[in-house]
């Protein structure tokens, strides 16, 4: 999968484009939300690699220089796209529940919008993107920790570990997804077809633990692998741990 940066464009135009500040009025077919809402389908459907200015033109049926009076270049496109999906999160007042409650509702809005735009694991942002959706989405799950005893920097740490776990187990979701897609099996299926070939070379007195801990998977999940199971309970580990946290400071 290829990796692309935020970051990796001109920051002061970067900053321009995100926040619309000294950007060219908008044509009737054309202006940077035009091009980002573009760029974002093609990413939904084809992925970051096929991520190019032209390929953007060519779906709004402009020619391709017309793009650069609105958004500088590739790598400041991928900044504004980032910081548009941000946006789409819910961000309820009330959630029941406590801190653990608000934090599960976070984590699972962004594994929903990773489910629903697969291209931002392409996106390494070391780098944050300064954008007003990001900042208002990152105030709003920084609100979900304030005032439970935690330092800032603990509370941004928390985050952080919280939207580390959803993007890990997103990424593994998506790549089951995509290998379905790419075989046309599913993991049961592929199984049923497999198991046959294994029972002849694999010994279950040899590998006790696997043989059983293999089976309670298999017939738990249809495969050896559930994306939905591996993040929940990771999420209620990841909580586990931050409740040990806060516990210490009271």
């Amino acid at each position: 999968m290829a990796i692309e940066h935020s970051g990796g464009g001109d920051p002061a135009r970067t900053l321009a484009v995100l926040w619309r500040t000294n950007t060219p009025t908008a044509r009737k077919d054309l202006g940077v939300d035009r091009i980002v809402a573009a760029a974002v389908e093609l990413a939904d459907v084809e992925g970051l690699g096929a991520l190019s200015m032209r390929r953007v033109a060519d779906r709004l049926g402009v020619g391709t220089m017309s793009l650069y009076t609105y958004v500088p270049g590739k790598a400041e496109l991928i900044d504004v796209m980032v910081d548009a999906v941000q946006g789409e999160t819910e961000r309820p007042a009330d959630v029941p529940g406590g801190w653990r409650g608000r934090l599960t509702q976070i984590a699972r809005e962004n594994w929903a919008l990773c489910l629903r735009h697969p291209w931002l694991l392409q996106v390494a942002t070391n780098r944050a993107v300064l954008g007003p959706n990001v900042a208002a989405k990152y105030d709003y799950e920084l609100s979900a920790l304030d005032g439970i005893g935690l330092t800032d920097v603990e509370m941004d740490s928390v985050l952080n570990l919280v939207l580390g776990h959803v993007q890990a187990s997103a990424r593994l979701a998506v790549e089951a997804a995509r290998i379905e897609q790419r075989t046309g099996l599913t993991d049961e299926q592929w199984w049923q077809v497999a198991a046959p070939f294994l029972a002849k070379v694999f010994d279950p007195e040899r590998f006790p633990t696997a043989a059983r801990v293999g089976a309670a998977v298999g017939e738990e999940h249809g495969s050896a692998y559930s994306g939905e199971h591996a993040f929940t309970f990771g999420l209620e580990r990841v909580l586990d741990g931050v409740e040990a946290l806060v516990a210490s400071r009271q």
